[in-house]
């Protein structure tokens, strides 16, 4: 899996007009779901959103996870962070997972992060979304965790 993790001030996603996901200060994360991933993928890439430390302490450092500043997780689904970009000008999708197995991932990932988090919103799979965010900082990460 590959998440594009930023964190955020605030942000919401929005499909057909209607606010469906809403955080306050804490992480953003767009989500893409390659072929090789599976249910310990998912696992190990919540795990690493919740304990990255990209938040500041008293001292300004980076050195406080979500956790431990206990903001908003909002989950987004974004296959296209799959595509591959290295040749040509137009993006490739065939590391990209099926819909079908991308549905049933983040399906997973949704179940796993609302029972294992007390502050998450997602977005939809499949759906057009409208996604509006402050970037604190900016501060941006990417992260991998494939087939692991």
């Amino acid at each position: 899996m590959i998440t594009v993790i930023q964190r955020v001030a605030s942000a919401n996603v929005r499909v057909n007009g209607r606010i469906i996901g809403e955080i306050g200060v804490g992480i953003m994360a767009l989500v893409a779901i390659e072929r090789e991933d599976n249910k310990r993928s998912a696992q190990r890439l919540l795990e690493r959103i919740l304990n990255y430390r990209i938040f500041a302490d008293e001292n300004g450092r980076m050195n406080l996870s979500l956790r431990d500043i206990q903001g908003g997780l909002l989950l987004v689904p974004q296959f296209t962070l799959a595509a591959e970009t290295d040749k040509g000008n137009r993006p490739g999708f065939a590391s990209a997972a099926a819909p079908e197995k991308g549905l049933q991932l983040f399906g997973y990932l949704q179940t796993l992060a609302g029972s294992t988090y007390p502050d998450v919103q997602f977005g939809e799979f499949g759906a057009d979304m409208k996604v509006s965010l402050v970037n604190d900082g900016p501060v941006t990460f990417t992260l991998k965790t494939q087939g692991q």
